[in-house]
């Protein structure tokens, strides 16, 4: 048997997409690059995805990210708030978490930007243990300390 070409090329799991489809709730959709952070509220219709909202990791420096540490738009802290401010711009209440064909790791990127989509108020079928410490979200653990607590609150204040 032939598999399909995406499959081949590994960039598709059908049997996981078939599920989430067959839900016909909006997907969360998670992706990281090298230097950012990519969330996407996705409806499926007959043959195509539809990108409802797109929230990169840049968008963060409008909400007071410091500027000389642009480069850590990838870190943990960087992740939840993204997570975090997708989930307020959203109108959504309900919906699927998509995570592609990221290994499935507990506490990684991919969990705090869930635990991010669920502070945020959108109800997302989770498991607690998943997520990261508190400590390691608020980024305690990193060098260059980010005043965590001051971009949260622009983030509540202007899409409130």
């Amino acid at each position: 048997m032939i598999r399909r070409k995406r499959r081949r090329e590994g960039k598709t799991d059908y049997k996981a997409r078939v599920a989430m489809l067959k839900s016909e709730k909006t997907r969360i959709v998670f992706r990281s690059s090298n230097r950012y952070i990519i969330g996407q509220l996705v409806d499926s219709e007959i043959g195509q995805d539809k990108v409802i909202l797109e929230i990169n990791s840049k968008k963060l420096l409008n909400y007071g990210w410091p500027k000389e540490s642009v480069s850590s738009l990838n870190s943990l802290p960087a992740t939840y708030l993204t997570g975090y401010l997708l989930a307020k711009k959203s109108k959504v209440e309900e919906s699927i978490f998509d995570i592609g064909l990221i290994r499935n790791v507990p506490k990684n990127r991919s969990f705090a930007f869930l635990k991010g989509i669920v502070d945020g108020g959108i109800k997302v079928n989770s498991n607690e243990k998943m997520f990261p410490s508190d400590e390691r979200i608020k980024g305690e653990h990193l060098k260059n300390k980010i005043n965590f607590v001051k971009v949260q609150k622009n983030i509540e204040e202007e899409n409130a």
